[in-house]
């Protein structure tokens, strides 16, 4: 199955922006699913489930595309993915949720550097420039108060799993155009699913059956299919077509829009603060779309369609 090769690229963006709303969204119902199961129990569960549903789904396509080369590139881009989900969180115990926003934010700025050791392909000034407008927003939203500049055990944790995200998004802009994306979805989430049930078992109890509760199970189906099965089908399918740099700073917007659901649903004040960050963010965007260094964007487009799904 092959799409349409009239798709123009903004709409492939217009899809990360619309799965960055389902992100924001998650943030209210993860925190209450983690109240009733362990992190890491969560994420074997959430990648499980969404590896199950998408290979019944697709079930013929996978048979059909799936080879060795399929299988590593999957366990290349699940592996960073995982650690970065199990990392973040182990680091989120240790430190304020504040400074774990602002340090995972940093693969923003990253990712374009990856991709250069990768991919032999120089930042454009806009990356950078763009790069840094973002994680100044991603900052304001999420620092609050007097915050030490020293890093402690949780920030560095942070720190690295900001790396494994930005190592994540290169991989898929590497592999990706190679390779069928519902089947390296399907085996990236199946690799998360084993890493993270590996570390459930080996450091934390199991959930107790009282936490199977229909509220509980709700939650798990949302951040199953809108964030996990649709949301990195939308991302990996979009990277195919859009730069990785690119693609990190469209994610940005998952900030804005948990920025926004907290305030709806958890009566967050909107400070200045939280205004300037909104404005940096958009602008980082506009900057990354507009500014003069989008020759190299469309020299990556024009590479990537020859690889279309």
């Amino acid at each position: 199955m092959r799409t349409p090769r009239n798709i123009p690229s903004w709409a492939y963006a217009v899809a990360v922006v619309l799965t960055t709303v389902a992100y924001g969204a998650s943030y209210v119902v993860i925190k209450d699913a983690m109240e009733a199961v362990a992190t890491s129990w969560l994420l074997a569960m959430r990648f499980g489930l969404a590896a199950a549903i998408l290979g019944v789904a697709f079930r013929r396509r996978i048979a059909r595309t799936i080879d060795l080369s399929h299988v590593l590139a999957g366990v290349v881009m699940g592996l960073p993915e995982a650690l970065g989900f199990l990392l973040q969180n182990l680091g989120l115990t240790q430190t304020s949720p504040g400074r774990n926003a602002f340090l995972t934010a940093t693969y923003c700025v990253m990712v374009p550097f990856l991709a250069w050791a990768v991919e032999r392909r120089r930042p454009g000034a806009n990356n950078v420039v763009a790069a840094l407008m973002c994680l100044t927003g991603v900052g304001l939203l999420s620092l609050t108060g007097r915050q030490s500049l020293s890093l402690g055990a949780g920030d560095w944790l942070t720190l690295f799993s900001a790396l494994m995200y930005a190592s994540n998004m290169v991989a898929v802009g590497r592999l990706g155009r190679a390779h069928d994306a519902v089947c390296l979805t399907f085996l990236m989430l199946a690799t998360c699913a084993i890493v993270c049930l590996g570390w459930a078992v080996a450091l934390e109890p199991a959930p107790a059956a009282s936490a199977f509760t229909a509220e509980f199970a709700a939650q798990l189906a949302y951040i199953t299919i809108a964030t996990t099965v649709v949301g990195l089908l939308v991302q990996n399918v979009a990277q195919r077509h859009l730069p990785s740099s690119e693609v990190a700073l469209l994610l940005s917007f998952e900030s804005v829009f948990a920025a926004v659901f907290s305030v709806a649903f958890y009566g967050e004040k909107i400070t200045p603060s939280l205004l300037a960050g909104f404005a940096l963010i958009f602008g980082a965007v506009l900057v990354s779309q507009f500014a003069p260094g989008r020759r190299q964007a469309d020299e990556l487009r024009a590479e990537a369609r020859e690889g279309r799904l």
